[in-house]
C-alpha cells in the first residue's frame, strides 16, 4: 500500500519531508522519551539531511541508524556512515547517537548475531524508515540479484539483519532485513529523477517481488509507504 506525493522541485521536497520527519521525532520523543530512524545512503538525501539537521528536536534522545550499509572503511567515498556523519549528524543534530551497522574488519557470524541482538533490544521497532531505490528495484541492501534476496524479504525471519552479496554492485553488505522494516511505525520511499519516476512506474505495474524488491513494499496491505518524489 502506497501513496505518491510530488513536488515541483527537490527544495521543496527535502523541506515538506524533513518537516514531516521532525514532527515524529519529536512525538516520539514526548510519548516514550526517544526516537528511532533508519536512514539510506546516496546522493539523493543530502539536501534533506542538512534541512533536517538543523530541526530543533531534543536530538540527543534519537538514535540515527541505516537501512543498509557496505562493508567498507569509514574513510571511504562508498560509505554511508561517512555520508550520514559529514551532512545529516551536523548543527543540532551533532548530538543524536548513531548506531553503526558497520562494526569490526569482518562480517563474521558472531559480528552479525552481535548486530542483530543489539537492534533488537535497542531500536526496534523503527519510528521513521527512509527508503531509496535502485534502478533495479532494490532498496535497503536487498538486491534481486543477490543469492540472500529469499531470505531478505522472508516475513517470517526473525533476524532483523542480514549479510549480502550482491552480483550486480560492489562491496559486502549489512541490510536490515524485510521483516525487520515493515514493522517500522513511519515509512518513506524518497526519491528524484526521470529514471526514478520510470523504474517506480515499472514496480507498481509488476508484482513480482523478488524481481523487483520495492515492491514487497510498495504493495504490502498493511504497510503504508509515502512516496515523495521530484524532478
Amino acid at each position: 500500500m502506497h501513496q505518491i506525493t510530488e513536488f515541483t522541485s527537490r527544495d521543496k521536497l527535502d523541506g515538506e519531508l524533513a518537516t514531516k520527519i521532525t514532527n515524529i521525532l519529536a512525538n516520539a520523543i514526548k510519548e516514550k522519551g526517544k526516537a528511532s530512524i533508519a536512514v539510506s545512503g546516496g546522493s539523493t538525501p543530502k539536501g534533506f539531511f542538512n534541512i533536517l539537521s538543523k530541526s530543533d528536536i531534543d536530538w540527543s534522545k534519537v538514535t540515527v541508524t541505516l537501512a543498509d550499509e557496505r562493508w567498507v572503511n569509514i574513510d571511504s567515498d562508498d560509505s554511508n556512515t561517512r555520508l550520514v556523519h559529514e551532512n545529516l549528524l551536523q548543527h543540532n543534530a551533532a548530538e543524536a547517537k548513531f548506531f553503526h551497522l558497520k562494526q569490526g574488519d569482518d562480517l563474521t557470524t558472531e559480528t552479525l548475531n552481535d548486530l542483530n541482538l543489539a537492534v533488537k533490544c535497542n531500536l526496534l521497532p523503527l519510528d521513521v524508515l527512509i527508503l531509496g531505490m535502485g534502478e533495479d528495484g532494490h532498496t535497503a541492501s536487498l538486491f534481486p540479484c543477490s543469492d540472500e534476496i529469499k531470505q531478505g524479504l522472508d516475513v517470517d525471519n526473525h533476524e532483523a539483519l542480514l549479510s549480502v552479496q550482491p552480483s550486480t554492485a560492489p562491496h559486502q553488505r549489512i541490510s536490515f532485513t524485510f521483516a525487520s522494516l515493515i514493522d517500522s511505525k513511519n515509512t518513506f520511499l524518497h526519491l528524484c529523477g526521470e529514471n526514478k519516476q520510470r523504474v517506480l512506474t515499472q514496480a507498481i505495474n509488476g508484482n513480482d517481488e523478488f524481481e523487483m524488491p520495492i515492491r514487497a513494499f510498495l504493495k504490502h496491505p498493511t504497510v503504508h509507504t509515502d512516496v515523495f518524489w521530484a524532478p
